[in-house]
């Protein structure tokens, strides 16, 4: 059951936002492609005055581009222990662990998905992981699986209306 109000999503970036592969360039150099339909989604959820975070173990200089065109403020990469992170996240945001849903699909993300109020896996996250979910997407990571679980948290919120009212 999703908590009464989610004020906070937190999401991993490779294999929720992305799918999990990452491009090598002869340079070096790594590219990761993001859904627009997250993005839509991701900009609809602030709209609608919830809060974006993003906690990934992968040190990505792109990433914190990306955010702060879709205006997510709170963007943490290259973090070892996630759990860790989170706690103090939560405190420098002023949000409640059960407020929060969080989505994950690979082993570090499991100790953030114990702490949060609404732990969410995509569909191509590990067995362990989706068995660790409240909420499984049908969607892949990559995919729109973060814009299917924010539709489901504007519904639960009774936003979704108005978000789309909103963005027609």
């Amino acid at each position: 059951m999703i908590p009464d109000s989610i004020e906070l999503l937190v999401l991993d970036i490779d294999g929720v936002l992305t799918n999990g592969a990452v491009t090598l360039t002869a340079t070096g150099e790594t590219s990761q492609t993001i859904h627009t339909q997250d993005g839509c989604a991701i900009k609809s959820w602030l709209d609608m005055g919830g809060q974006v975070a993003i906690l990934s173990g992968r040190k990505n200089e792109h990433v914190a581009t990306r955010a702060q065109l879709l205006g997510i403020e709170c963007v943490l990469t290259g973090v070892e222990d996630k759990r860790t992170e989170f706690v103090t996240m939560l405190d420098t945001l002023g949000c409640k662990a059960g407020a929060t849903a969080y989505v994950g699909d690979d082993i570090p993300d499991l100790g953030v998905m114990q702490l949060c109020g609404y732990p969410i896996a995509v569909a191509n996250a590990l067995p362990a992981v989706k068995r660790a979910a409240m909420y499984v997407t049908r969607r892949p990571g990559g995919n729109g699986a973060v814009a299917e679980a924010i539709e489901l948290l504007l519904r639960k919120n009774h936003q979704w209306t108005a978000a789309v009212a909103q963005g027609a």
